[in-house]
């Protein structure tokens, strides 16, 4: 490179003239003008004096880093087609130089290492060596873990390794020492490796021969054990924690489960094995037994299969199948399964099936009465004696309609009840709870109209004494007579009332004589009945009433226990919208509190509210008291029994018990129907069928309703009731109608909006009614409509034949005298000879001389042309008749 001056130098560096000689000067340089000339190793020169003064180092460096970066580009291939990957590969390498005395302490440093890698070795030897037995096991199973891990998880990649240093400055005699070094380090890891497993391959060995023996002995034992639990011999405590601590001792890793060792644990060995376990720690605490009694003996595991005796009755549940069985549920559906039968836990299956599903599970089946429950249930009930105590009297109160039975209750508990009947007459059971002044009286009463004999029939059987009410003015009626049927045949006294003695055309004596040709003799007249003239109206002679039934009461005796669960009759239910299902209940023993569970008839539940006859809440109701509770879970048919039971499980058992007898009955019922009626309906022809739907307001006027519609009919037509339910009409109620072209009658009750609106689109015939009258005629009349009309021939005249005539256009003509009514020509004919009917046809002319007549009348002459017959003979009569129809009714 050219020279430069000082000058030009300057210049290139960006610094002044006398700056640049002032720093030549300082290093050395001879340089003392601009224009001297400036050389290679002055400037040289010049640098190193300026890195000096800044601190920088001019030897050469002892550490070298070089980095390269390479590009490259991969192409893959995916779901969404080729890639092309860029792949950037980064590469760092280091040198450093060494002095000679760095590498010498460098060896004395690797050599102290060396003796001290040679100390822990030995050390860890003998470490090793001690610990070997002991981590045997524990070895083992790091080993099992550490595979199975190292199948679930990969390896981590290495970390990248950085580049060897550069050893090709070090002396030769120390690489082989350093050589040397690693190479004995490597081996005393290898030799204390090999140890190890030795070790632990021995330990392994001595826990396998160690359990072989323990199986080999545990199999003596059991072999030498008593086959029953009484019969074994009785452990010492020494003797308990010797087969604990051996038991304990056997439970390393790989050792069984409790029931794959053959031994159940019991409280003692728990307590046992916690106490050694405090033992080897250390610790000296005593465990105190909080069983002490229980650890004498040791539960065996039974040897011998038990076989238990399984009851069945008509109809089983599957889990109490399985309960009985001391098996899980699923086993016995599984059974079932293999029959070919698909159940639940819950469902209920017949007596061959379970008897089939017991001998498959190695059992004995016990057949049970089919009336197992009830008979178990009566005699439960039948435990509950108590102590008898006084009772109110029930009386019932019956007679015809419109005889003042009502009014005369209205008198007595100062009420208006008639008042609030549809039409003025009783429609349900009214039970009453009355205080008097002469003692307490519960009263029944019960609707006079025909419909409601099953009614009557129900309340005389709930009742001590019936009071008959005949007005005075009208005498015996026809529902007076049935009332006295039904005393009879419920054996319980009769007191008759004879009400409206107010009125003008009174007469009792009518009333005594008509009864006593009813076997109901007076007292008076020498009999046993007692006749007492009272008047709603005006209340004269009810006190004389009250005193005849607490008389008749006092001769009866009434006594009923009041500390036992209650047991009585459903006297009314019905469907509430706000509250659910209503039931009117007649306690008749024991007393019904708030909380019992109550089964009524085919309905259960919990007595969630009582209300008396007023409407007010009561917390519990003695003998003779009627009540209304809410909680049952539907309404229960007027005249069921209710008894209170221990607990739910055990009333749903029965309730269910009973709706599947009942379910089967009425199977077996329509069947039988089906069968005894295959050939009439054959011969006779479909008979015309009204299909109903009715809802009531309670369940007594429903089935009075409904036993009303089935009487009405004959051989042609019937009442078909499809649906019959408590409560009001609903959307559900209506569709079934459409689908089966049905009427649907609501008897107080009314339809919601959605079945309104259905009713409306789809033009359902929907009637509503609050007296059972109406609905009778109204059917009635329907089934008269559906009636054929009955036809009927009239005879309107008879001629004689008294001369045959032949004509050229009518072939023979009979000259004819009419001897009995008219002769009509558009009248069906018949031709008689020796009063038999020869021929049946019609008159194909009809004249007087020559002229055409539409009638002839009696005792005049006619000629007459018989059409298409020509065998007239004299004396032959001539029959004109007609066919008429008559309407039929029911």
């Amino acid at each position: 490179m050219a020279q430069v001056t000082v000058q030009q130098l300057a210049e290139t560096v960006g610094a002044s003239v006398e700056r640049l000689l002032t720093q030549m000067k300082e290093s050395g340089l001879p340089h003392a003008s601009a224009e001297e000339a400036v050389s290679e190793e002055d400037k040289q020169t010049l640098l190193a004096y300026l890195k000096r003064s800044h601190g920088e180092s001019t030897a050469a460096p002892k550490r070298i880093t070089l980095k390269r970066k390479t590009l490259s580009t991969l192409r893959t291939s995916s779901s969404q087609g080729k890639k092309t990957v860029n792949v950037e590969v980064r590469k760092k390498r280091t040198y450093v130089k060494r002095d000679a005395s760095d590498a010498q302490s460098e060896l004395q440093d690797v050599a102290a290492a060396e003796a001290a890698a040679r100390r822990e070795a030995e050390e860890q030897e003998a470490a090793d060596a001690a610990a070997a037995a002991a981590e045997a096991s524990r070895v083992e199973a790091e080993r099992e873990a550490a595979a199975a891990v190292a199948e679930a998880v990969p390896e981590p990649e290495p970390e990248p390794e950085l580049e060897p240093e550069d050893e090709k400055d070090l002396d030769p005699e120390v690489l082989r020492q350093r050589a040397a070094a690693r190479r004995m380090a490597r081996e005393a890891e290898e030799a204390a490796a090999r140890k190890a497993a030795v070790e632990a391959r021995k330990a392994e060995e001595e826990r396998v021969k160690e359990e072989t023996a323990a199986k080999a002995e545990r199999e003596k034992e059991v072999a030498k054990r008593p086959k029953r639990l009484h019969e074994a011999p009785t452990q010492t405590d020494e003797q308990r924690r010797k087969a604990v601590k051996g038991r304990l001792d056997r439970g390393g890793p790989g050792a069984g489960r409790g029931k794959q060792r053959g031994h159940n644990l019991s409280l003692s060995d728990l307590e046992a094995a916690e106490s050694g376990m405090m033992r080897r720690r250390g610790g000296r605490k005593k465990m105190k037994s909080a069983h002490a009694e229980h650890s004498k003996h040791g539960f065996e595991m039974p040897t011998e299969r038990k076989v238990y005796e399984v009851e069945l009755a008509d109809m089983t549940s599957v889990g109490g199948l399985a309960q009985q069985m001391s098996v899980k549920a699923g086993e016995v559906i599984k059974e079932l399964m293999k029959l070919g039968v698909m159940a639940t836990i819950n469902q209920m299956i017949d007596q061959d099936t379970a008897i089939l599903v017991v001998e498959e599970m190695g059992h004995k089946p016990k057949l049970i009465s089919a009336d197992a429950l009830e008979e178990k249930l009566e005699e439960t009930l039948s435990l509950h004696e108590g102590s008898p105590e006084p009772r109110a009297p029930v009386v019932t109160v019956m007679g015809h309609v419109d005889h003042g039975k009502t009014s005369l209750l209205d008198y007595i508990r100062k009420a208006k009840v008639a008042s609030g009947e549809a039409g003025g007459i009783t429609q349900h059971i009214g039970a009453y709870h009355v205080e008097t002044g002469h003692g307490m009286i519960s009263f029944l009463d019960t609707p006079g109209h025909a419909a409601f004999t099953a009614m009557r029939a129900r309340g005389a059987k709930s009742t001590d004494i019936v009071i008959l009410v005949v007005a005075a003015d009208d005498g015996v009626m026809p529902q007076t007579e049935e009332a006295v049927v039904h005393a009879r045949a419920a054996k319980v006294p009769l007191i008759v009332a004879i009400n409206k003695m107010d009125k003008e055309g009174a007469d009792p004596d009518r009333v005594k004589s008509e009864l006593a040709a009813k076997d109901v003799i007076p007292e008076d007249w020498g009999g046993d009945t007692q006749f007492i003239p009272v008047s709603a109206h005006t209340g004269d002679g009810i006190d004389e009433l009250l005193d005849a039934i607490l008389l008749q009461a006092e001769v009866l005796e009434l006594q009923a226990p009041r500390d036992v669960p209650a047991q009585g009759i459903v006297l009314e239910s019905r469907l509430d919208k706000g509250r659910g299902s209503v039931a009117s209940l007649l306690v008749q023993n024991g007393t019904l509190r708030q909380g019992d569970v109550v089964l009524a008839g085919l309905q259960y539940g919990r007595v969630r509210a009582m209300l008396d006859e007023n409407g007010q809440p009561v917390t519990e109701a003695g003998p003779s008291i009627p009540v209304e509770i809410l909680g049952l879970d539907g309404t229960p048919d007027a005249g069921d029994l209710f008894a209170v039971v221990e607990n739910e499980k055990r009333a749903r058992e029965v309730a269910v018990y009973r709706q599947e007898k009942t379910r089967d009955s009425k199977l077996q019922r329509q069947q039988a129907a089906k069968l005894d009626n295959m050939f009439e309906s054959m011969t006779a022809g479909e008979k015309k069928t009204l299909n109903v739907v009715v809802k009531a307001d309670v369940r007594g006027s429903l089935e009075a309703i409904q036993s009303s519609l089935l009487e009405l009919g004959n051989e042609e037509v019937q009442v078909n009731i499809v649906a019959g339910g408590v409560g009001g009409i609903t959307e559900t109620d209506v569709s079934l109608a459409i689908t089966s072209g049905a009427v649907v009658f609501g008897f107080n009750v009314r339809a919601d909006n959605s079945a309104r609106r259905l009713v409306e689109n789809e033009g359902v015939d929907l009637r509503y009614y609050n007296v059972i009258y109406d609905v009778i005629d109204d059917v009635k009349q329907a089934l008269t409509g559906m009636l054929a009309p009955e036809m009927r021939e009239e005879i309107l005249g008879i001629a004689e034949v008294r001369d045959v005539f032949r004509s050229p256009k009518f072939g023979l003509i009979a000259g004819c005298m009419v001897i009995e009514g008219t002769v009509y020509r558009s009248r069906p004919i018949r031709v008689l000879r020796d009063n038999v009917v020869i021929y049946q046809g019609e008159l194909e002319s009809l004249r007087r001389f020559k002229d055409e007549a539409s009638e002839v009348r009696n005792g005049m002459e006619c000629g007459i042309g018989v059409k298409n017959y020509n065998d007239v003979k004299v004396g032959d009569l001539i029959e004109v008749y007609e066919v008429k129809e008559f309407a039929r009714s029911l």
